[in-house]
């Protein structure tokens, strides 16, 4: 097998260029040497740099470096180690010696070798003796694949299955367990645990090897050493959390290695046992990576229990009303286009209610602003009653159910057509059954609700709602207002249709990102580099829209992507498409994005917002919402009303 660039040290990679003639002789008495200085020195090796000082504190004197591994071409041997470097950190190194194990080398030099902690397996007591033992007993089924006298085939196939697997795992976990990492990149003092885990790690090695070989007395030994050594390490993460005994377990447990070492040591073995133990750690990142995406996933479709409490409560609560007292007042200026006029859509009503309230509050003059929210019929009836019971203010709120718009139908609305059809909820429903691992994992978004509702698509039709408007204000229900927002409807539009605030930083945000630009139809259309922009505050024109017929043009987008191969999910792209060239770029302070995803936003940018943004996964009524964003959403809240206080909200 050919080597790898990096994976034996400069000596050896000498060695072989020298050729065969004299450095035969040569190497055969350096191979000499170091084993009988190896042999010699082990006993103290395996403790070095160690004493005790006082009770339970391990210090050592700093070496110049770290010890580097030994390559010698004689014998299947190996040395096991404390090194200690520069800044009093220990290591366990394992050096394995021998023809027979450079292919083993340069095989986990690619992906993990065992020292100075980078392999560290999370040990928790708690559990108890049946995951370990389960994960133990994984390991060996892998290690019995080769422990006959393997054939190279066998060989290869097994390193071939490593290499797979280990590209699985991003890349910014494999890096972790690189050897050739720099060192000062993590600096990481808490050295006596990182010793501990190692041991435990080549512990486990010999239990196995000793299960196989019948030592049963080694194997007692070892189980005795595990057990305490897990006992000591517990949920400690630095030092300081250590028991006062570890220092007495680490010695006792290198003891045990030692003699390990001396009956049971084969370097074939070792490194088989390495890496079937490399593969078990590598599937369970996999499958936490998995069970993360699905639970935050699940998260985001989910709804507050307190949100659907109040949403019940609310609704029994309307129906209860008399029929003359479930209208609101002033809806003769509904349609009169002098109003700044707002349109928001949603069943959400905490969300809605702190939409509305945080405009109201920051408006100068809220007698001027007219809210016109649309939801489902769900939650049609706990919306009117939220806000009949707190009119906001002056303002004008109207409430309107979706189902009672009944020109919007399959017939008319291509994306109701093709929710209905069997294709879409095939891909929708089950995307999640994936055979394949990695598809499974990102498939899940696909399931979100938000992708099936209308509501999510009501932005499309906005002059059809609202025929006798010329210009509205569309908001989404995860935004809070923070300024007055009158000065939208004096902006210029130059002709536009769309007054948006842009998105794309340098590469990021273009079309590019949102659209399939290998399909022709987009990429005769449009430009992979132009700008993107975003929904969540959007100021429209809605006569120079009917002008345009841009419904029309949505639809025409729409009934091309039957198949999902202009895009996939989510109403953006198809907006960028349908206004594109016809948007107008809002000043940035307007509109503020990230809140539900980046937790690096300048607070400046926050607090000179118009409206504040939280698009992304973590919504600020959920309880994954970041902590120091959340009470920009919250100081609109009442949680002394009777509704919340019945529902158990907390702030």
């Amino acid at each position: 097998m050919a080597l790898k660039k990096g994976s034996v040290s400069g000596f050896a990679k000498h060695e072989d260029e020298g050729g065969n003639g004299g450095i035969g002789g040569y190497r055969l008495v350096l191979a000499v040497l170091v084993a009988l200085s190896v042999l010699a020195s082990l006993p103290f090796v395996v403790v070095s740099g160690f004493h005790t000082i006082g009770e339970g504190v391990i210090s050592s004197s700093p070496s110049k470096g770290v010890i580097d591994d030994i390559p010698v071409n004689t014998n299947n041997t190996a040395t096991i180690g404390t090194n200690s470097s520069v800044n009093n950190t220990f290591t366990l190194s394992l050096s394995l010696v021998g023809d027979s194990s450079v292919d083993a080398i340069s095989m986990l030099s690619q992906t993990t070798v065992v020292s100075r902690g980078t392999l560290q397996v999370e040990e928790d007591t708690s559990l108890g003796a049946r995951r370990i033992a389960r994960e133990e007993r994984n390991e060996n089924q892998l290690l019995e694949l080769d422990f006959d006298p393997p054939n190279e085939d066998t060989i290869v196939k097994l390193e071939n299955a490593n290499m797979q697997a280990s590209e699985l795992v991003d890349s910014s976990i494999t890096g972790k367990y690189s050897k050739w990492k720099k060192e000062n990149k993590n600096k990481n003092q808490d050295s006596t645990i990182r010793l501990m885990r190692d041991q435990i790690i080549m512990a486990r090695i010999y239990l196995s090897i000793s299960e196989k070989k019948r030592k049963l007395d080694l194997v007692q030994e070892l189980q005795i050493c595990l057990k305490r050594s897990r006992g000591v390490l517990g949920e400690a993460n630095i030092d300081a959390e250590l028991h006062y005994s570890a220092p007495k377990k680490i010695k006792a447990m290198a003891d045990v290695l030692s003699k390990a070492r001396d009956q049971l040591f084969d370097c074939k073995l070792v490194t088989r046992k390495l890496r079937a133990m490399l593969l078990t750690e590598e599937e369970k990142v996999r499958r936490l990576k998995r069970q993360n995406t699905f639970l935050i996933q699940l998260g985001v479709k989910g709804i507050p229990g307190g949100i659907r409490c109040l949403s019940l409560r609310l609704t029994i609560d309307y129906y209860l009303l008399p029929p003359e007292r479930r209208n609101f007042p002033r809806s003769e200026n509904l349609e009169d286009p002098r109003f700044h006029h707002y349109a928001l859509s949603t069943d959400n009503v905490l969300a809605a209610a702190v939409v509305v309230n945080s405009t109201v509050m920051n408006a100068k003059d809220s007698s001027k602003h007219v809210f016109h929210l649309v939801t489902d019929s769900l939650n049609f009836g706990a919306l009117k009653m939220w806000f009949l019971l707190n009119p906001p203010e002056e303002a004008t709120i109207h409430v309107e159910n979706l189902d009672e718009l009944k020109w919007l139908n399959s017939s008319y609305c291509p994306v109701l057509r093709q929710l209905n059809s069997a294709a879409m909820r095939e891909y929708y429903f089950k995307a999640g059954h994936s055979t394949t691992r990695s598809s499974s994992a990102s498939n899940l978004k696909y399931r979100n609700p938000k992708y099936l509702s209308m509501l999510n698509h009501l932005r499309f039709y906005l002059p059809q709602i609202f025929p006798e408007l010329d210009k509205i204000l569309f908001l989404d229900d995860d935004i809070v207002v923070q300024k007055d927002l009158t000065g939208l409807w004096l902006v210029d539009l130059e002709g536009k249709v769309n007054g948006a605030v842009e998105t794309c930083v340098e590469n990021f945000h273009r079309f590019d990102k949102y659209l399939n630009f290998s399909n022709s139809f987009i990429a005769g259309e449009f430009d992979p580099n132009a700008c993107g922009w975003a929904y969540g505050m959007n100021i429209f024109d809605l006569k120079e829209w009917k002008k345009r017929n841009l419904t029309g043009v949505y639809h025409t987008w729409q009934n091309l992507n039957e198949d999902r191969l202009l895009w996939k999910l989510g109403t953006l792209p198809p907006g960028l498409m349908t206004f594109y060239g016809l948007t107008y770029s809002l000043n940035k302070s307007w509109h503020v994005l990230g809140l539900g995803y980046n937790p690096s936003i300048n607070p400046s940018e926050i607090e000179n917002a118009a409206v504040i943004h939280y698009n992304g996964n973590m919504k600020p009524w959920m309880e994954m919402a970041m902590t120091k964003y959340r009470p920009y959403w919250t100081k609109y809240i009442d949680y002394d009303h009777p509704y919340l206080r019945q529902c158990n909200f907390v702030k």
